[in-house]
């Protein structure tokens, strides 16, 4: 049986990844307002990953008979006024999120809930990930973005972004 204080950590997280895709839907409309569709799609395949992370959650949940709560979905907070205000946006987000797993798998740790710990093991690694990928994109942006041609070329790079499911077996 899960610790009680781990578990609601587990489900607040569930909510707060599908926050996740929220605002990164949110970013993906602006870039696609903006015509920028090479850089909606790399932010339509985040949302997706944060959807899968909360559905990854949930059933881990499940799986330890834990009753999952899903809680509103608020509004995105985040207001972006430019194509690097938003990329800003999402790495500031990711590195949020790695500290909300920082402090379920602490938790986790703290009463030697090993499996929970082997479970975040994945999470952590995907938010390495994903926050190299967003420092990666901001690079990119400052090297190409204020050039028309390298701005079509790093959008056209971005266009080719494709949906992986995540691999980890629960």
């Amino acid at each position: 049986m899960l610790d009680a204080k781990v578990s609601g950590l587990i489900n607040e997280q569930v909510n707060k990844e599908l926050y996740s895709a929220y605002l990164y839907l949110d970013f993906a409309n602006y870039y696609y307002d903006m015509g920028l569709d090479g850089f909606a799609n790399w932010y339509d395949i985040q949302a997706q990953e944060e959807r899968d992370h909360a559905m990854l959650m949930r059933q881990y949940l499940t799986n330890n008979g834990v009753k999952v709560t899903l809680t509103e979905i608020a509004k995105p907070d985040v207001e972006v006024d430019s194509p690097m205000a938003a990329l800003k946006a999402g790495l500031a987000h990711e590195q949020y999120v790695t500290s909300l797993i920082n402090t379920i798998y602490a938790a986790a740790d703290e009463v030697r809930d090993y499996r929970t710990m082997q479970f975040l093991d994945w999470f952590v690694k995907e938010q390495g990930e994903e926050e190299m990928n967003s420092e990666d994109l901001i690079r990119k942006f400052e090297l190409f973005g204020n050039d028309a041609k390298g701005l079509y070329e790093l959008n056209k790079e971005l266009q080719g972004r494709v949906y992986s499911a995540p691999s980890l077996v629960l």
